[in-house]
């Protein structure tokens, strides 16, 4: 049986389901990581029994035998260091977002192709249960004609935690609110809807020390006519308290809250259908907001690499969720109406 080897740049907060999904299938393996914070990968190294440990990624590219390598650092840097593992012909596999501008976002999906790899983006909140059952329902027409779409992501990020990193909440490596906390939901009202032709928006740093915005809101117009609404803040006292999407149609009413979209708080559909018995199954429980949905993620990118398979998500995909949050930073910025897709 073929072992895909991967390897992990960037030891931070995320690369931990990175490091545990990959434990749960059979035909790959990490063996390897990388940070400039030699520690952090040294725990790695021995923590998930690593073959080696690095703290200069070029070192590690050009000496281990890789398959893969996903790409766990601040986001200003993903296309960097993306382009980078292209240039071997080792896959890239980046976290969310796969930049944090068209510009540099378009330069990383050009390397990918012309060294024919694969570019897998993270959207692992598609995979999970309860969304997988929403998109499930809008695919076959359950809510007849959709009217309207909103998601509220009302969580908190103390000062403590931007203060962690000097690369957070800037706008070169980070962003804000809406490029790094809800960038999954803004992947989502785009998944679930489709393709978005304007948008107005609201942003603002109400509270926190940061170069980008703590709080905003925006509406999006849908090229097929559907109003969606978004909120979103890193002010909630005293703890994270919500992360929801809402579908309002002709035919149905379904909301997916909790913290972190993972329980149904409303499914409610004027024809019965044998997926009305999943919901409550569909439901889960949770402390953390990233979900169960990394290994059905990775479990499609190793099929991919294997030859079983298509990608689910892939550069061209990640790059629809980011023309998103950066027009609507540019209407945030000018006070105007901003349209799709954008002429950068």
């Amino acid at each position: 049986m073929k072992i895909i080897r991967l390897g992990l740049i960037g030891c931070g907060r995320i690369s931990k389901n990175h490091f545990e999904s990959i434990k749960q299938i059979e035909e790959a393996q990490f063996v390897t990581c990388c940070d400039i914070i030699e520690d952090r990968a040294k725990d790695a190294h021995e923590k998930y029994n690593l073959e080696s440990y690095y703290t200069d990624y070029i070192e590690m590219l050009e000496n281990e035998d890789l398959d893969a390598v996903a790409i766990c650092t601040p986001s200003g840097i993903h296309p960097q260091i993306g382009i980078e593992v292209a240039k071997r012909n080792i896959h890239v596999i980046s976290e969310k977002p796969m930049a944090i501008s068209i510009k540099d976002a378009d330069l990383l999906i050009k390397a990918c192709d012309k060294y024919k790899v694969h570019l897998f983006v993270v959207k692992q909140n598609r995979l999970n249960a309860t969304m997988q059952l929403l998109k499930k329902a809008i695919d076959k027409g359950r809510f007849g004609r959709i009217y309207m779409i909103q998601s509220n992501v009302f969580w908190t990020r103390p000062q403590s935690y931007y203060d962690m990193a000097k690369w957070r909440g800037t706008w070169e490596f980070d962003g804000g609110a809406f490029m790094n906390q809800a960038s999954h939901y803004v992947d989502a009202m785009y998944w679930l809807i489709g393709n978005v032709d304007s948008v107005m928006a609201e942003t603002a740093t109400m509270e926190r020390k940061i170069e980008a915005e703590d709080t905003g809101s925006v509406i999006m117009k849908y090229r097929n006519g559907v109003i969606g609404t978004m909120s979103v803040t890193m002010l909630t006292y005293p703890k994270n308290f919500e992360g929801s999407i809402t579908i309002l149609g002709e035919k149905g009413t379904v909301k997916v809250g909790g913290v972190a979209i993972n329980k149904f708080e409303k499914w409610d559909f004027e024809d019965y259908d044998d997926d009305d018995k999943l919901v409550e199954d569909a439901s889960y429980s949770t402390t953390s907001v990233y979900g169960f949905g990394h290994i059905p993620y990775y479990r499609n990118v190793i099929d991919v690499l294997l030859g079983k398979c298509e990608p689910s998500t892939d550069g061209r995909c990640g790059r629809k969720s980011l023309e998103i949050i950066q027009a609507l930073y540019i209407s945030a910025r000018s006070g105007e109406k901003v349209s799709l897709p954008l002429n950068i």
